[in-house]
């Protein structure tokens, strides 16, 4: 039963790799013992990450690409298929928000840019649904892989203040379940397409509006944690067992689906 749970041995593309939320689950994957490749927008990063990742495993590879080009994203995938002659696992982790896509607590959709807004749909809807249309190919050759995408507690709830971020997310849910289901009967049963929704986790682009300088809960924090049943913020290594699972064959029946990593967001009214 536990080989069903490995990944030992498989390449996996993690796009966004470089930031918080890829860059960890690309490393619980080198210790789990797969051959990753990290994709990020800027060069430093990616450095800085693949420096950072080679204490968990020597089989790393980081990549500056931008998901929004096929073009670059195609130049990727010739470079990983050269080293390594195929892709078993696609995470989407790019995404996140801009300060002009997120609405203050004094403004309101009317103050909102459209550009920004644009910006905001466009990094998180096509930047999961490119890498899905140049790597996903791969899998349909190949006939077999798993893709997970990564959405949102935002796309369950009507959050305030991140109207970009929640269309986005939304509509990667609603690709994941038609992705699942166009790979599966056009190509191969073994490829799958599910999407993790992780909760509340403090990163670098959420800290300023859920921590205080002084460290104590922001208003919007203290609302989050009442309507979280564990009562806390999630520890991002927490995401790392459930993305394994999709990715293992232990999940070899599970497609289309989205996996909550919430704490119980998601479950609970609030009452």
């Amino acid at each position: 039963m536990n080989e069903n749970f490995s990944i030992a041995g498989k390449t996996a593309v993690i796009t966004g790799g470089s930031g918080v939320l890829g860059s960890n689950i690309a490393e619980g994957f080198l210790r789990a013992g797969a051959k990753v490749i990290i994709i990020g927008a800027h060069q430093e990063r990616v450095n800085a990450a693949v420096e950072r990742l080679k204490a968990a495993g020597s089989e790393i590879k980081g990549v500056v690409c931008n998901v929004l080009s096929i073009e670059s994203l195609e130049a990727v995938k010739e470079e990983v298929l050269a080293q390594w002659g195929r892709v078993d696992i696609l995470v989407n982790a790019a995404g996140g928000n801009i300060p002009g896509g997120t609405l203050t607590a004094d403004q309101n959709i009317f103050d909102m840019k459209v550009e920004d807004l644009d910006k905001v749909v466009d990094l998180n809807l096509n930047g999961t649904v490119y890498p899905c249309l140049v790597f996903g190919k791969i899998m349909a050759q190949q006939k077999s892989g798993a893709i997970v995408n990564v959405s949102s507690m935002a796309a369950y709830e009507s959050l305030t203040r991140v109207p970009g971020y929640s269309m986005a997310k939304s509509g990667v849910e609603n690709f994941t379940r038609w992705l699942a289901q166009e790979m599966a009967i056009q190509f191969s049963e073994k490829i799958r397409v599910n999407a993790i929704a992780p909760g509340f986790f403090i990163g670098n682009q959420n800290r300023a509006i859920l921590i205080n300088p002084d460290g104590s809960l922001t208003d919007r924090s203290k609302k989050v944690i009442a309507k979280t049943p564990m009562r806390r913020f999630g520890d991002i290594s927490e995401l790392n067992g459930a993305v394994q699972f999709l990715c293992s064959d232990a999940a070899s029946f599970i497609t289309g689906a989205v996996l909550p990593v919430d704490g119980g967001f998601s479950a609970f009214s609030g009452v």
